[in-house]
């Protein structure tokens, strides 16, 4: 890898996020100067020539106390125009959590697909590539953007975790809702070739109306196994207890959940104190800083995401495929 002809950004400075990909592809962030305006306004600059370069610009969109999800959309937004204006060789958007990905579709009469607006919004700015972990909804995602689109999945961490925690137990994998069953299968199959024995699957049934959720029936066998549940986000942890608790009701043993993106809106310590759940299992795509410190390392475990990053930015540089990086 010719490190001369890379820049690697991290907006949000000082991003640990970002010194954690920088330390796992041994490059330094190059620095860049983020300036904020007394009326709300602000701007960001690469303080490095880019000419030329592959460049690639590392943002999660989530909200915190520092900066809403528009506002880190927009500087993100802004900043990676200025390096196309810079003349860079390429840019690729490198965005873990992607915001606005859950409404990619009308559920109701004039509502937005505002999936594909936000989308519109990166290839107005003139980016080559986007790259994202384990979006809602592939498809959408894909068919979004002009540019190009790679995708990330945690469905490997997720194994090698379990795969130290399950023992010799018999296993179901269960999807909150019908609309995850191909996300669970994908982990159910992985996780059954590392073991080397058949795991089941199952899935909860969950109707929307009105804000309301509803639904507890689960179809699929859990009676003495441990259950891993698996979902691609947590918001405020509704449906992912709802599902541990019809876990537990069929008789599952144990019960653990998995998803990528922890984000914990509303009152976390409602299901960090939910009996029916043994362990969470989250990544670090958005840093869990809406949870109680004493939860993380027992309740919940954070897994590292950076050195995937990193190896993707390596292979994209080098043209070398994400296919197998993707393969388990």
């Amino acid at each position: 890898m010719n490190k001369a002809d890379l820049a690697l950004f991290a907006l949000d400075a000082p991003s640990a996020y970002g010194q954690s990909v920088s330390k796992a592809l041994n490059i330094p962030l190059s620095p860049h100067e983020e300036r904020e305006f007394e009326d709300g306004e602000h701007k960001a600059r690469s303080l490095v020539n880019v000419r030329n370069k592959d460049v690639f610009v590392l943002h999660s969109l989530y909200s915190d106390a520092k900066a809403s999800v528009n506002d880190k959309l927009c500087r993100l937004l802004f900043f990676l125009g200025s390096l196309r204006d810079a003349s860079a060789g390429t840019v690729t958007a490198i965005v873990p959590y992607l915001c606005y990905a859950r409404k990619d579709r009308k559920t109701q009469a004039r509502d937005p697909v505002t999936t594909h607006y936000v989308a519109e919004l990166f290839d107005a700015v003139g980016i080559d590539r986007i790259v994202t972990m384990d979006v809602h909804n592939l498809m959408a995602y894909q068919n979004a953007f002009r540019a190009h689109t790679d995708h990330l999945e945690a469905t490997r961490l997720f194994v090698d975790h379990f795969a130290q925690v399950v023992g010799s137990s018999e296993i179901t994998v269960v999807s909150p809702d019908s609309g995850g069953v191909k996300r669970a299968e994908r982990f159910q199959s992985a996780l059954s070739r590392r073991l080397g024995r058949p795991i089941g699957t199952a899935f909860v049934e969950k109707y929307r109306a009105g804000g309301i959720v509803s639904g507890e029936a689960l179809i699929g066998d859990v009676k003495d196994r441990t259950a891993i549940i698996i979902d691609d986000l947590i918001s405020t942890g509704g449906t992912l207890a709802r599902s541990a608790k019809a876990c537990r009701a069929h008789g599952a043993t144990r019960v653990y959940a998995a998803a990528t993106h922890g984000i914990f809106v509303g009152k976390p310590e409602t299901l960090l104190g939910e009996t029916a759940l043994d362990q969470l299992v989250v990544t670090d795509t958005v840093p869990p800083f809406r949870l109680p410190v004493e939860a993380i390392g027992t309740k919940v475990i954070v897994l590292e995401t950076a050195p995937l990053v990193a190896e993707a930015i390596r292979r994209i540089h080098t043209g070398d495929s994400l296919v197998d990086l993707m393969e388990i």
